[in-house]
């Protein structure tokens, strides 16, 4: 999975990213601080791992993991190359889903591009530019398919009938997200790699002292419940500051402070939660792994996530629910107290499932 963060510049993106990564991003009082991306990679804190490697004794545990893009700060006219906007915009276009860090806190030390902290105008200023490159890419694309609709082939027909969908939407000012989309036109969508079609989580950054649930993050969240976006409520300094402790005094720290979640706790779940993810699980002597796949995925493209001979030769899985695993103290207890199931190519995987795949090559 990878994630993009944008935002205008000073809202504490970079801040984020620290605090996210413990990588150090530059963090300064300028715009464009920022100006390649700055690129993390995350594991996906996991305790079921830790246990199943016990019981299983393993050599080598393997956490999923998300990748973090820091991307510049955007500003009004990036969309026509302002602020060095069409390269930071086509660093969106890499990622899965977008994280729009917003300024959610007074202080008179750190500027504001504005002038002054409005969440809300903030939001739509980067999303008009996100729609104003989307309708260019729109524009150029429909062009080229009323040239191919002269084929005659409807196809193409049924193409530019979508594209006309996306065009008046973006056209109003909202975003290709809010298009009701069929089921048969989404591979299509995807093709065109559109900004506004990425889901999006909106990270309210409050101060250290600043109530969660001020005037500003109940804009934010106003805002996003209209269009089935998630919020996280961040701390990004405090974060930051926790992320550059040794593991034993932070956790030392998140106990004092009462910190139930930390800010990357809370957007794993969200970005997960978002894009319809859950993870299955494998064990053994020699590997405990948690692999990463779309909810309703079935058992053989589950094991093609595996390897790719796995999903060709399939031929059953036989799943354990993890808690039971546990409970029975080995596959080989599940199996003998009729726990472990034997399932076929219709089988849907379901979170935290244990599974060891039968194939044959």
């Amino acid at each position: 999975m990878k994630l993009g963060i944008v935002g205008l510049p000073n809202v504490g993106k970079s801040t984020i990213f620290n605090a996210l990564t413990s990588a150090g991003a530059q963090v300064a009082n300028y715009p464009f601080c920022t100006i390649e991306p700055n690129v993390g990679v995350v594991t996906v804190p996991d305790e079921r791992l830790e246990k199943l490697g016990a019981l299983y004794n393993t050599k080598k545990i393997v956490y999923t993991y998300i990748e973090f893009l820091d991307i510049a700060g955007l500003v009004k006219g990036a969309s026509k190359g302002e602020g060095l906007g069409n390269k930071f915009l086509s660093h969106i276009r890499e990622v899965d889903a977008i994280v729009h860090v917003v300024r959610c806190f007074e202080d008179e030390n750190i500027s504001h591009v504005a002038g002054s902290v409005d969440p809300i105008r903030d939001i739509e200023d980067i999303n008009l530019e996100l729609i104003l490159a989307d309708l260019d890419t729109l524009t150029r694309r429909m062009d080229k398919t009323k040239t191919y609709i002269k084929t005659g082939e409807q196809k193409y027909k049924d193409e530019l009938e979508t594209e006309q969908k996306i065009y008046d939407m973006l056209s109003s000012g909202r975003s290709a997200r809010s298009v009701d989309f069929t089921k048969e036109e989404l591979p299509f969508v995807d093709s065109l790699f559109l900004l506004t079609t990425k889901k999006v989580i909106y990270c309210a950054n409050i101060s250290e002292d600043s109530d969660e649930d001020n005037d500003y993050v109940k804009a934010v969240k106003e805002y996003a419940s209209k269009e089935g976006s998630e919020v996280i409520v961040f701390r990004a300094q405090l974060e930051a500051e926790l992320a550059s402790l040794p593991a034993d005094e932070r956790e030392e720290f998140v106990k004092e402070l009462g910190i139930e979640s930390t800010g990357l706790d809370m957007l794993i779940k969200s970005s997960y939660r978002l894009l319809g993810l859950m993870s299955f699980l494998t064990a053994g002597e020699k590997e405990t792994r948690a692999w990463t796949i779309p909810i309703g995925t079935k058992a053989p493209q589950a094991a093609g996530k595996i390897h790719t001979d796995f999903e060709k030769g399939f031929i059953r899985a036989e799943i354990v629910d993890y808690q039971t695993l546990l409970d029975c103290g080995s596959f080989n207890a599940a199996k003998e107290k009729g726990k472990v199931r034997s399932e076929g190519k219709e089988y849907v995987m379901q979170e935290g499932d244990v599974v060891l795949f039968r194939f044959n090559v």
